[in-house]
């Protein structure tokens, strides 16, 4: 019921990897359904939360464009950072030689990857490399006023590094290792709720790059084709954009839980 909620509400979320670090063999096949989170903590945070009070106590907020840099920050965080919960999907495909190729919906981006691992007995190593491109088509939860996500759009990279271990007949799989990324985001003409807007509005009012590193640890239990995944991941989050007139940066934590049923065949 949660997850059909989720699907419906076309919401925001992180971008788990959800994959253990040793590759699947050549010609094997994993799919895999669940839900993702995306928390943002710290001043980021704030950030939002600052933007939040401003248009609840004025539905004017934020004013003229370029007038308001604490809303700037709050915009940006909603853009850049999409704190939600959202849907997880994914199909991976073992390609031989240690290889793997996926793709990965998430609510609100797709990414497709390559990676390669190197296995020393129950102990594997993964390399890899992400593109992803952002989209929002939907909103779930309170949106800013004068920021209309429906026309956001974007690209994306990330390099995850895992080190892994599986028990005998791969009852078991634990994962963790760092993950490090860019991603460039922008908005359209912003939405005309709570108020009119003139004529003469620009074509792009927001864009952001947001840098970021962490970590992520995951684990599976299961047995022969089917398992039960859960994930962590961990980032320090930079964020530098311009919402109209506005230049900002913004910066804080983001946590990423998700949980996903794998078929593997």
């Amino acid at each position: 019921m949660l997850l059909a909620s989720a699907i419906l509400a076309g919401c925001a979320g992180g971008g788990p990897l959800l994959h253990p670090a040793r590759a699947l063999a050549a010609g094997d096949v994993r799919a895999a359904g669940g839900l993702s989170g995306n928390i943002v903590v710290g001043s980021a945070a704030n950030d939002l939360q600052t933007a939040r009070n401003q248009a609840a106590a004025d539905p004017n907020q934020p004013g003229q464009p370029g007038t308001n840099p604490a809303y700037a920050k709050g915009a940006l965080v909603a853009a850049a950072m999409a704190p939600g919960l959202a849907p997880y999907a994914s199909g991976r495909v073992g390609i031989g030689g240690g290889g793997e190729g996926g793709i990965t919906y998430t609510g609100r981006s797709a990414r497709i990857d390559l990676r390669k691992s190197f296995d020393f007995g129950a102990v594997s190593y993964s390399v890899g490399a992400g593109v992803s491109v952002p989209f929002y088509g939907r909103h779930q939860g309170d949106a800013l006023p004068n920021v209309d996500l429906s026309s956001l759009r974007g690209y994306g990279a990330d390099v995850p590094l895992l080190v892994g271990w599986e028990s005998d007949g791969g009852i078991y799989k634990l994962w963790a290792g760092p993950r490090g990324g860019w991603e460039h985001v922008s908005l359209g003409n912003l939405t005309s709720e709570p108020k009119s807007v003139s004529s003469g509005v620009p074509d792009t009012v927001l864009t952001a790059d947001r840098f970021f590193v962490g970590a992520v640890a995951g684990l599976a239990v299961g047995f022969r084709h089917v398992h039960v995944a859960l994930e962590l991941d961990a980032s320090y989050t930079y964020v530098s954009g311009t919402y109209y007139d506005n230049k900002v940066n913004v910066s804080g934590f983001a946590l990423t839980p998700a949980s996903a049923l794998w078929w593997t065949f």
